[in-house]
C-alpha cells in the first residue's frame, strides 16, 4: 500500500486522496462511499452506476447484461478502464465489487463492507421496490457471474479479502456507526491525528 499523501491545511492532500468502498450487492458500500466523497469533498465514482446505465442503453436487466458480459469481456473491461483511469487523478471515492483489487497499488484506503445474504436481500427489496424473493435471485445470479468474471478477467478471487484496511459487517452497526468505522480508519492510515470534513457547510473535524 502506498504512504498516504501529506500536505494540505489539515496535514492531508485531499486531492491526492484515493478510497476504494467494496462489497456485494445490498451491503452498504454505496451508502458510505456517498457520504465520504460528501464530507471529504471529494469526487465520486459508481461503477454499479456505470453498469446499470450500459444495462438501460441495450434494454437488458441488469442480471442479463452481467451474463452477457461472461461472455463479452469489453462490457466490464470498459467500465473498469474508466474506474483505473479516474483513479489516477485522485481526489476520489469509489464504489465498486472490484475496485480493490484493481487499484490497491494506488489507493489511500479500501473498505469493504459485508452483511449476510438475507440481510442484503430485503435492503435490496425495499430500496428496489420488489419482493425479498427477487432481490435473493437477482443476487446471487449477479454475484456469482462477477465472481466468474473476474476471475476469468483478472485472476481476481473476490472471496480473498486480504488487501483491506478494515470490513465492516454492516448489519452489525447502524448507518452512523459503520460509516464513523470507515473515517476512522481513514485517520489512522493518514497517521493526522483526526480526519477534516471538509465538504460545502460541514467544516469540522471527527470525533473519534
Amino acid at each position: 500500500m502506498p504512504e498516504m499523501p501529506g500536505g494540505g491545511s489539515e496535514g492531508v492532500d485531499y486531492k491526492r486522496l484515493v478510497i476504494a468502498v467494496s462489497g456485494p450487492p445490498g451491503s452498504g458500500k454505496s451508502t458510505i462511499a456517498r457520504r465520504m466523497a460528501s464530507d471529504l469533498g471529494l469526487r465520486y465514482l459508481s461503477t454499479g452506476s456505470i453498469f446499470r446505465s450500459i444495462a438501460a442503453e441495450r434494454g437488458v436487466s441488469v442480471v442479463e447484461l452481467s451474463r452477457m458480459a461472461e461472455e463479452d469481456p469489453s462490457i466490464d473491461l470498459s467500465v473498469d478502464r474508466r474506474m483505473i483511469e479516474e483513479a489516477g487523478r485522485g481526489g476520489i471515492v469509489i464504489d465498486s465489487h472490484l475496485a480493490a483489487w484493481l487499484i490497491h497499488d494506488r489507493a489511500t484506503l479500501l473498505v469493504y463492507t459485508k452483511a449476510p445474504l438475507i440481510v442484503r436481500a430485503r435492503r435490496v427489496a425495499e430500496r428496489d421496490g420488489v419482493s425479498v424473493e427477487e432481490a435473493l435471485e437477482e443476487i446471487t445470479t449477479r454475484e456469482y457471474s462477477q465472481w466468474r468474471r473476474f476471475k476469468r478477467y483478472y485472476g481476481v478471487d473476490v472471496r480473498d479479502l486480504g488487501i483491506f484496511d478494515i470490513i465492516i459487517d454492516t448489519s452489525r452497526y447502524g448507518r452512523e456507526e459503520a460509516y464513523m468505522l470507515a473515517l476512522k480508519a481513514l485517520e489512522l492510515k493518514t497517521g493526522v491525528g483526526q480526519v477534516f470534513i471538509r465538504g460545502p457547510g460541514k467544516q469540522r473535524r471527527v470525533e473519534g
